[in-house]
């Protein structure tokens, strides 16, 4: 089975392109020379270079939590998906701007949880909550710097849990146990990037990235609205919840971190998909499909993104900063890989700044904030997907969901403008 063919266009970002040859001569001259890869080695955005605002978020979070995301004994601390992106995510700026404290930091919180035969501390099997196989890509990472036993074995026990993991008739995770028959969107980043890279490095079965393959086709099959380029946060194949259509079995409402977790599984997920196999096509017409919407629902004036995606100004509606990081770093990745043409290079460059202008808080002590976060957003147990629910949760700072994908958008972004990986500057 194929995907669906997507809608508007074949070139999903045709529109943006002809735009681009619309804008006055002087500023189209101005933008081909600043997003051309030999253009001048400098550019700020806010007096800063993109990899140095992730250095300065991700030194200004590591004091801010200090050893809060670490396991003791009388603390709630948890094996969870968000501290999985954000140590990530310092693993990532390791690689670019080597610092022993990244990976210092990461041994301690994610390290901390893992017992020496592998097992979680906090984590239980036949919860089947595929959040929980998040930190693994994490996880693996550390097994390749430290090279521990003990990092192998855990990566073996998530993997075990995804073999038993419940599933559609179909053959789709169930997101959780306590979620039955249900499918979301970010199900697809929690258990897809750490699944394919799992089977890539340590010789799993062929079959295993067919079966990859198909958790992004069943997604695309229930849950992509045509009309609108857009994806639904999730699906109920029973059709027995509150929050599900009774003839669809899809949720209400286009959230946008929904869709930001969901493009991200995809650019992510590619990484370790081999050239040669026929889901690599699938994947890269999917990425180009979900950010022609992505592009299409973009606020005009401030570059960013609304918490609920197709509704605008709607009242109660917000510029939502989890989802914009997401966005901008999954979009300017799929440029750096060659999945996007650079014709949406400008769109990106506006969200990005839309972020630092309008997210970015700086402290007294000179740390930065990441204003705006969305907290959390689900569905069932009284959460019934309207509209008004998801202007219902808290607005925080600081979340990691946000942070993450933040210093990874900065990395890539720094790549995509030809930039030089130099943390020099002094930070004001």
């Amino acid at each position: 089975m194929k995907f669906q063919k997507l809608a508007r266009t074949q070139n999903p970002l045709a529109s943006f392109s002809r735009a681009f040859l619309l804008l006055p001569i002087s500023l189209t001259v101005f933008l081909a020379t600043w997003i051309d890869s030999t253009a001048s080695p400098q550019h700020e955005f806010h007096g800063a270079s993109p990899i140095q605002w992730s250095v300065r978020m991700a030194n200004s979070q590591i004091k801010r939590l200090g050893d809060q995301l670490s396991w003791q004994e009388s603390r709630k601390s948890k094996w969870d998906y968000t501290t999985g992106l954000f140590t990530l995510s310092l693993l990532k700026l390791n690689e670019n701007i080597p610092n022993p404290a990244y990976v210092d930091y990461t041994k301690d919180t994610i390290g901390s949880f893992i017992n020496p035969d592998g097992t979680i501390r906090n984590y239980h099997q036949e919860d089947y909550n595929i959040d929980n196989i998040a930190p693994g890509k994490t996880v693996i990472a550390l097994y390749e710097i430290t090279r521990e036993e003990r990092y192998k074995k855990c990566a073996d026990l998530l993997r075990q849990q995804l073999a038993s993991q419940p599933r559609t008739r179909e053959g789709g995770f169930w997101h959780k146990q306590r979620y039955p028959s249900q499918m979301w969107l970010d199900g697809l980043f929690m258990a897809a990037p750490f699944y394919a890279e799992y089977t890539i490095d340590f010789h799993g079965p062929a079959a295993d990235l067919d079966d990859i393959i198909q958790q992004f086709r069943l997604i695309h099959q229930h849950l992509y609205d045509s009309k609108s380029g857009l994806y639904w946060h999730a699906w109920d194949e029973k059709l027995q919840q509150d929050w599900a259509d009774k003839t669809t079995g899809r949720s209400a409402n286009f959230w946008a971190r929904g869709l930001g977790w969901w493009l991200m599984a995809q650019v992510d997920t590619l990484d370790f998909l081999p050239d040669q196999h026929p889901g690599r096509a699938e994947i890269i017409q999917l990425i180009q499909g979900t950010c022609t919407g992505v592009l299409n629902h973009q606020d005009p004036t401030s570059g960013l993104w609304w918490q609920v995606l197709d509704q605008g100004k709607r009242r109660g509606n917000y510029l939502e900063s989890t989802s914009s990081t997401m966005f901008v770093y999954s979009m300017a990745k799929a440029v750096n890989r060659g999945h996007l043409t650079r014709d949406c290079i400008p769109a990106i460059i506006k969200g990005y700044e839309g972020i630092i202008r309008q997210f970015i808080k700086i402290e007294a002590g000179g740390e930065i904030s990441l204003t705006q976060c969305c907290a959390v957003a689900g569905l069932g147990y009284g959460r019934d997907g309207s509209y008004e629910y998801y202007l219902s949760e808290p607005i925080v700072d600081n979340d990691l969901k946000g942070i993450g994908p933040f210093i990874l958008a900065g990395i890539e972004l720094q790549k995509l403008l030809g930039l030089p990986m130099n943390k020099t500057k002094p930070l004001n």
